[in-house]
C-alpha cells in the first residue's frame, strides 16, 4: 500500500479525490475543463441525500449546485462555494506528481491542496456530518463549485450568476477561500479573516515600431520600447493607501507584535505571510508574460506584455492613469480583464458567528481582518447583492510558508489542518 493510499480522515480523502482530477485552467479558454470533477462532487452531494443540479456553458465548464434545507428557513441563505478548477503546474519543478494526491510527512500534496481543492473537500463533508447525523443546519445553504476562477470566472461564475441567479434565491452571505488561516505573528498565533479583496486590472502592453534586419542601425525597435516600459512598471513602488480594513488590520497587528502602528512595518512581522500582506497595503503591477519577435535576426515590429495589476476598491481609474504615464506615449494599454473590488465590514452576526467558532476550537487566538491581494469567485456573487466572505479555517504551523503555496510549486496542506478546519466549519453551520 503507497502512502497515498492510506486510511485518511474524509475531508483529506475527498481533498485528494479532487486533486486527482487533472482540472488545469491555462486561461483565455484554454483549460483541462471541471467536467468529471463537478460529477464527482454531484454524486458526494447525491450520496448525503442532495439533489445536485449542473450547468455547463461551454462544453466541459461545469458548474454544480445543491441546496440544503435549513431548520429556520425564514432567515436568509448562506452560500458555501468553491472552484474546481486549478493553475497549470509544471511537473519537472515538482518533488512529487502534482495530480496524484500524494500523503507525506503528514501532509496533502498536489495542485489544489490549498487552491482550493482543500475547502471543496471541506464544505463537502462538514455538510455530509451534518446531514448523515440527521441533523440540519440552521439555516438553508446554497453549495455552488465553479468552473473557471483561475481565469477570473468568465466561462464560470459570471455566466452561472448572469443565467442561473435563481440557485442563489434567498442568499444575502457567502463563504469561500483564503481567510480563516492562521499566521504567525512573532511567536503567537492570529488568524486572518478575509473581508475585501483587491480588484483585479489584466493588462496588456503593446509597443511598435519597425521591422528590420537584426543587423541593422535601428532607433525604431518595438522590444526596446517594451523593455523599457516592463522596467519601469515592474519597479514602481507603489505608495501604502490604507482603507477601512487594512487600517484595523494594522491596529490588531501592531496590538500583538507591540509595533508602531506602521502597517507596512507591522506587516513585515509576520513571517512567511508578510509578502502576502504587505501587497494588500498598495497597488501591484507585476509582469507575467512577454511575447515578441519570430526569428533570431529579424527585429519585430511589435512586442506585447502581460501585466497582472491589483489595485484597491474604488482606485481603478487613478491606478490605470498613473500605468499610462509610467509607460509613456510609445506604449499602449489595453484591458484584457478588469473586475471588482470588495470591502464588507468586519462586523455583523456572521463575522461574529465566525469569530466564535474559530474561538472555539483554538481558545485566545486573536482574530484579525484582512483584505486579499487576489480574487475569488464572492465578486460575481457581489452582482446578486451577496456580501462575500473568505473563511477556509485552517490551524497551521508556525514554519509553513501557507500563502506562499497559492499557485507555488509543491503545493501541499497538513492532514490535520484540514481535519480542524472541518470540525470548525461544521460547528458554524450547525449554529448560524
Amino acid at each position: 500500500m503507497s502512502a497515498s493510499d492510506v486510511e485518511l480522515p474524509e475531508v483529506a480523502s475527498v481533498a485528494r479525490d479532487l486533486i486527482r482530477f487533472d482540472t488545469t485552467n491555462h486561461g483565455g479558454g484554454r483549460a483541462s475543463g471541471e467536467r468529471e470533477a463537478a460529477e464527482y462532487v454531484g454524486a458526494y452531494l447525491e450520496g448525503i441525500g442532495l439533489a445536485p443540479e449542473y450547468y455547463e456553458p461551454i462544453p466541459r465548464r461545469t458548474n454544480v449546485m445543491a441546496r440544503v434545507p435549513g431548520r429556520d428557513r425564514s432567515k436568509p441563505a448562506l452560500v458555501l462555494h468553491g472552484h474546481l478548477d486549478v493553475v497549470p503546474a509544471i511537473a519537472e519543478d515538482w518533488s512529487v506528481d502534482p495530480f496524484e494526491g500524494v500523503v507525506r510527512d503528514g501532509l496533502l500534496w498536489g495542485r489544489g491542496a490549498v487552491d482550493m481543492k482543500d475547502m471543496d473537500a471541506m464544505i463537502l463533508t462538514s455538510v455530509g456530518d451534518i446531514l448523515r447525523a440527521g441533523e440540519q443546519p440552521e439555516r438553508d445553504l446554497v453549495l455552488a463549485f465553479f468552473a473557471d476562477e483561475e481565469n477570473g470566472g468568465v466561462e464560470g461564475s459570471a455566466l452561472v450568476v448572469q443565467n442561473k441567479a435563481e440557485w442563489f434565491d434567498g442568499a444575502t452571505e457567502a463563504i469561500s477561500e483564503v481567510g480563516g488561516y492562521s499566521i504567525a505573528v512573532g511567536d503567537r498565533r492570529a488568524y486572518l479573516l478575509q473581508v475585501g479583496e483587491k480588484a483585479l486590472i489584466w493588462i496588456r502592453l503593446v509597443a511598435r515600431g519597425r521591422a528590420a534586419h537584426g543587423s541593422s542601425f535601428h532607433g525604431d525597435n518595438a522590444v526596446t520600447k517594451l523593455a523599457a516600459a516592463v522596467a519601469a512598471l515592474g519597479r514602481t513602488e507603489w505608495p501604502v493607501t490604507l482603507t477601512d480594513t487594512t487600517r484595523e488590520m494594522a491596529e490588531r497587528l501592531g496590538a500583538i507584535t507591540g509595533g508602531t502602528g506602521d502597517a507596512d512595518e507591522v506587516a513585515a512581522a509576520t513571517g512567511a505571510a508578510s509578502g502576502f500582506l504587505r501587497s494588500t497595503l498598495r497597488t501591484t503591477t507585476n509582469p507575467t508574460g512577454l511575447t515578441a519577435g519570430y526569428k533570431h535576426n529579424v527585429i519585430p515590429d511589435r512586442a506585447e506584455a502581460l501585466i497582472d495589476v491589483r489595485v484597491l476598491p474604488g482606485t481603478e481609474d487613478a491606478a490605470l492613469a498613473d500605468i499610462r504615464r509610467i509607460v509613456g506615449d510609445d506604449v499602449t494599454v489595453e484591458v484584457v480583464h478588469q473586475d471588482i473590488g470588495l470591502e464588507v465590514p468586519f462586523s455583523g452576526d456572521l463575522v461574529d458567528a465566525m469569530v466564535s467558532a474559530l474561538g472555539r476550537h483554538d481558545p485566545g487566538v486573536p482574530v484579525i481582518p484582512y483584505l486579499m491581494g487576489g480574487g475569488t469567485d464572492n465578486k460575481a456573487l457581489a452582482y446578486l447583492g451577496i456580501a462575500g466572505y473568505g473563511f477556509a479555517p485552517l490551524r497551521l504551523p508556525a514554519d509553513l510558508d501557507f500563502t506562499g503555496m497559492f499557485h507555488g510549486v509543491d503545493e501541499r496542506v497538513p492532514i490535520d489542518a484540514l481535519v480542524f478546519g472541518q470540525r470548525v466549519l461544521t460547528d458554524l453551520l450547525r449554529t448560524y
